[in-house]
């Protein structure tokens, strides 16, 4: 059983577990399970080049970084288990949270963020209920998003990024998924406001 599954390994997703991974050493944290299924073949960073994002040398590809946030979540915090190479089928309410069925395996967590792309290609069984024309797309674009109020979609299920009705900005999907996972994080902490920062 783990306490959260984040099923997206593009911009929200992976920032989403270096956030949560972060958190290891606070008391109300350490002893969480976290994974993120880590499939990347229809992120949009694939293509992506970036010039406009603070932090970033222009010209970052962002091709190199799905490969280097891998590794960095599995450099900084290898407690987060990353499954490569399993495509999410099925993510269905349980008794004790969700069952996430993939190509491969099935997976149980208390918790689930989808952070998958806004494309009208979504094929997760158990997602169909919230998937509504997406609010900040143009409509010949065709996109979705999961309706939900704060990236809570239902009682533990959460969606980050453009799937959460966001503008298809890096900075924006990335932002989306620290939100979520600081959400994560107060639940632990008992409803008491949580971030985590490192400082010099």
């Amino acid at each position: 059983m783990y306490d959260t599954f984040i099923i997206g390994g593009g911009a929200a997703g992976m920032s989403c577990a270096l956030v949560l991974g972060s958190a290891k050493s606070k008391p109300f944290a350490t002893d969480k399970r976290i994974a993120i299924a880590v499939h990347q073949k229809s992120s949009h960073l694939q293509n992506a080049l970036f010039n406009n994002v603070l932090g970033l040398t222009p010209g970052t590809l962002g091709s190199d970084i799905l490969e280097t946030g891998k590794s960095q979540l599995q450099d900084l915090y290898p407690h987060v288990e990353q499954i490569e190479n399993e495509k999410v089928n099925a993510v269905l309410k349980s008794t004790e949270g969700f069952t996430i069925t993939t190509n491969k395996n099935k997976y149980h967590s208390k918790l689930v963020v989808i952070t998958v792309g806004y494309t009208n290609l979504l094929r997760i069984k158990g997602l169909d209920n919230y998937v509504e024309p997406h609010p900040r797309a143009g409509i010949e674009k065709d996109r979705i998003w999961l309706r939900n109020e704060d990236h809570l979609v239902d009682d533990g299920l959460y969606v980050a990024g453009t799937l959460a009705g966001w503008r298809s900005q890096f900075s924006i999907a990335s932002g989306s998924g620290a939100q979520v996972a600081t959400d994560i994080l107060t639940l632990w902490n008992d409803g008491k406001h949580t971030k985590v920062h490192d400082k010099v």
